[in-house]
C-alpha cells in the first residue's frame, strides 16, 4: 500500500475523531454555561431560593471533606443501633450517689445491681419513651439547641461534651462505621474523605523524660525546651515497647480500612493528639502519630492536634505544643499537618491569647492546613501572615456550622471572605456532621447563600479540597480526573432541569 493512500486512510479516520471531539467539548461548554445561569438565577432576586439551592448542592460533586472527626461524625442514632447489638444500657437519670449519669452509656450492665440496675435501660426502652429519647439526641449532638430551651450548657461545651456520651460505643466495629460513612458520602457525592480515627497512642509518666518536659514553664529557654524534647524523642525511638504500640495503632487503621476503597471513593487518616493533657503525653501521642504516618504513608497521610483549644492546658502549652510538632517535622519532614488553630472568638480567652496561634501553627510548626482559622484578624501581623499563607500556600478549613454552633461565628463575622481577599486558598469541610446533624452538601448550600459565589468559584472549592489533600500527586491527579468526569455528568443533568422561574 503506497504511503499517500495509507496518509489518505489516516485523514479519513482522523476527522470522524476530531469531530466527535469537538462536539463533545462543544457539549461540554453548553452545560457548564447552562449550569452556570441555573446556579445564578437559584441566587437572584431579594433571597436565595434554598430548598432548589439545597437540591443543588446534593448533586454537585464534592471532591473531598478533609476535616472530618470519625467518631463526630456518626449520628446518634446508628450509636444507638450499635449499643443495642453490643447489650449496653443508658441511664435514664443522674444519682450522685450511684455515680451515674443521665444519658451516660454503662458498658458493664451485668455488673450493676439493685437501683442502678433499674436507672440503665436498654436501647429499645430509651426509645420507646419519647422524651427520654429526645432528651439524649439533644446532649449525644447539637439537636434543637437554638430552637427549644432545655438545660443548656453554653454551646462549646455542649459541643465537646457529646463525645463523652457516645465515645464508648465509637469503636464498636471501625470497618463497619467507616463502610457507613462512606455509603453517606457517596450519597451525596463525595469522593474522598480525610478522616481522624484514633489518637496516637500517649505515655504517661515514664521516668527518663516526663519529668523535665512536664516542667517546662513559659520562660523555658529554647535550649531547655530542645534539651527535654531530644531526651523524649530518643527514649520514645529507642523504647521497644513504644514501637509495639505503634505497630498495634497501624494495624487498627489497616484493619479498619479494609475495602472501604473502590473506583468511586477514598479514605485516608490523621493521627492526632489531644491538646489537654500533660506535654509529656502531647508529645509521645505525637510521636507515635508521626512514626505511623511514615510507617504506613499511603493509609495515614498527615498529623493533627485535637480539643478545646480554650481548655486552661491547650492555652497554656500552645506555643511548647508548636515547638514539639516543628521538632517532630524535623525529624520526619515527608509527614504533612494539618492543625486545628485559631478556633476562637473573641470572648472566649483574653485578647492576648488570639493574637499567635494562627502565626505559630505556620511559622513554628510548619502546618500545611489550618483548621478553622477563625481569629485571623486578630493576629499579629495578619495581614503579613496572610501573605505568607497564600505564598506557600497553607490552605484553611472551613468549617461554617461547627463555627456558627461552638463560636457564634457566621455570615460577615467568619473570616472565610476575609481570606479570599487576601488571596489565601480554603475548602468547605464538615468538622463533625453527627454532632452538628449536617452534611457537606449543606456546608455548601450554606456558603452559596451566605456569600453567592459564582458557580465557577463553587466549583473550584470542591477541586480545590482535592488540592490541597494530603494525597500524593499521582493519586490526586486520577481524583481530579474522576472529578472532571463526575461534573461531567452533573452539569449535563442540570441543563436538563425545568429552569427556575425568574
Amino acid at each position: 500500500m503506497s504511503k499517500q493512500l495509507l496518509l489518505a486512510l489516516s485523514c479519513a479516520l482522523a476527522l470522524p475523531l476530531a469531530n466527535a471531539r469537538d462536539n463533545a467539548a462543544t457539549a461540554a461548554q453548553a452545560n457548564f454555561a447552562a449550569t452556570r445561569s441555573h446556579y445564578a438565577q437559584l441566587l437572584a432576586g431579594p433571597a436565595p431560593k434554598v430548598a432548589e439551592l439545597t437540591l443543588f448542592t446534593n448533586l454537585l460533586p464534592k471532591g473531598a471533606d478533609l476535616h472530618h472527626h470519625y467518631s463526630g461524625a456518626i449520628y446518634a442514632e446508628t450509636y444507638l443501633d450499635w449499643a443495642k447489638a453490643l447489650g449496653w444500657c443508658i441511664y435514664r437519670a443522674s444519682d450522685p450517689a450511684l455515680r451515674i449519669e443521665q444519658f451516660k452509656v454503662e458498658t458493664k450492665p451485668q455488673a450493676l445491681q439493685g437501683a442502678a440496675r433499674d436507672a440503665c435501660l436498654d436501647v429499645d426502652a430509651v426509645r420507646k419513651d419519647n422524651d427520654l429519647y429526645r432528651g439524649l439526641l439533644t446532649r449525644w449532638s447539637d439537636k434543637d439547641y437554638h430552637n427549644h430551651f432545655h438545660h443548656q450548657p453554653p454551646p462549646d461545651k455542649q459541643f465537646f461534651d457529646t463525645f463523652n456520651y457516645f465515645g464508648p460505643v465509637s469503636g464498636y466495629d471501625y470497618n463497619l462505621a467507616l463502610k457507613h460513612l462512606k455509603a453517606r458520602a457517596q450519597a451525596e457525592n463525595v469522593g474522598y474523605i480525610e478522616t481522624m480515627l484514633k489518637g496516637g497512642p500517649g505515655l504517661r509518666d515514664v521516668a527518663a523524660y516526663s519529668p523535665l518536659l512536664d516542667s517546662l514553664g513559659a520562660a523555658a529557654t529554647a535550649d531547655q525546651v530542645d534539651e527535654a524534647l531530644i531526651r523524649a524523642y530518643t527514649y520514645l525511638r529507642n523504647d521497644p515497647a513504644t514501637q509495639q504500640l505503634i505497630k498495634e495503632h497501624v494495624e487498627v487503621h489497616e484493619a479498619a480500612a479494609a475495602g472501604v476503597d473502590d473506583a468511586t471513593f477514598r479514605l485516608r487518616f490523621q493521627g492526632y493528639a489531644s491538646r489537654n493533657s500533660d506535654p509529656s503525653v502531647v508529645f509521645s501521642s505525637l510521636y507515635t502519630s508521626f512514626v505511623a504516618a511514615t510507617l504506613r504513608p499511603q493509609l495515614i497521610v498527615g498529623v493533627n492536634i485535637v480539643g478545646p483549644e480554650n481548655g486552661i492546658v491547650a492555652m497554656r502549652d500552645y506555643s511548647l505544643h508548636m515547638k514539639m510538632l516543628g521538632f517532630l517535622k524535623r525529624q520526619f519532614p515527608q509527614v504533612k499537618l494539618a492543625l486545628h488553630a485559631g478556633e476562637l472568638a473573641l470572648g472566649m480567652v483574653p485578647p492576648e491569647g488570639l493574637r499567635f496561634h494562627i502565626r505559630e501553627a505556620v511559622t513554628v510548626a510548619g502546618a500545611e492546613r489550618i483548621g478553622h482559622g477563625i481569629d485571623i484578624a486578630h493576629e499579629d501581623g495578619a495581614v503579613e501572615l496572610m501573605a505568607a499563607m497564600r505564598q506557600r500556600p497553607v490552605a484553611v478549613e472551613v468549617n461554617l456550622s461547627s463555627n456558627d454552633f461552638i463560636l457564634g461565628v457566621k455570615g460577615e463575622a467568619h473570616p472565610v471572605l476575609l481570606y479570599a481577599r487576601h488571596g489565601v486558598p480554603f475548602v468547605l469541610s464538615t468538622d463533625d456532621a453527627g454532632v452538628s446533624r449536617n452534611n457537606l452538601s449543606h456546608e455548601y448550600m450554606l456558603y452559596a447563600t451566605r456569600y453567592k459565589p459564582d458557580y465557577a468559584a463553587l466549583k473550584r472549592l470542591s477541586y480545590d479540597s482535592l488540592r490541597y489533600s494530603f494525597l500524593p500527586e499521582e493519586v490526586k491527579r486520577d481524583e481530579i480526573a474522576r472529578l472532571d468526569a463526575r461534573f461531567a455528568e452533573f452539569e449535563a443533568r442540570i441543563a436538563r432541569l425545568p429552569r427556575a422561574p425568574r
